[in-house]
């Protein structure tokens, strides 16, 4: 990964078994904060709101483009938009991206990552699941 890469947390992607209070559990782990999920896995991600979702905070994304078919963005508890420079530059990569609810967001990928498919995580953390 490039020097825009964040922090390793965990070093494979696995399936999210909860969501709320703040993160996420995976792996019989508990992350506070948001997530990106990433074919080389699972990292602490900065953003907080929809509103700070940039294409520089989605660089690690990109990094792995030829990993990835398709990018759940979890937007937090509510739906909102995201700019239409971050679909383009993502389309322009081959990349599919699909903007939701944290919540719905989250049980997609378990069931993209169940069938294999090369999906990609960006969720940011809620404090209630739904």
């Amino acid at each position: 990964m490039t020097s825009s890469s964040p922090t390793g947390f965990y070093p494979q992607r696995v399936g999210i078994d909860a969501y709320g209070n703040g993160g996420f559990r995976f792996a019989d782990m508990s992350h506070k904060g948001s997530l990106l999920c990433l074919p080389s896995g699972m990292y602490a991600w900065e953003i907080v709101a929809a509103q700070e979702l940039t294409l520089e905070s989605l660089q690690p994304i990109l990094d792995h483009a030829d990993e990835v078919e398709v990018l759940l963005i979890g937007l937090g508890e509510k739906v909102a938009a995201i700019d239409p420079a971050i679909r383009t530059a993502l389309r322009a990569r081959g990349i599919i991206v699909e903007a939701t609810q944290t919540g719905g967001a989250v049980r997609t990928y378990n069931v993209l990552l169940a069938e294999d498919r090369q999906v990609a995580g960006a969720f940011i953390a809620v404090e209630n699941a739904r």
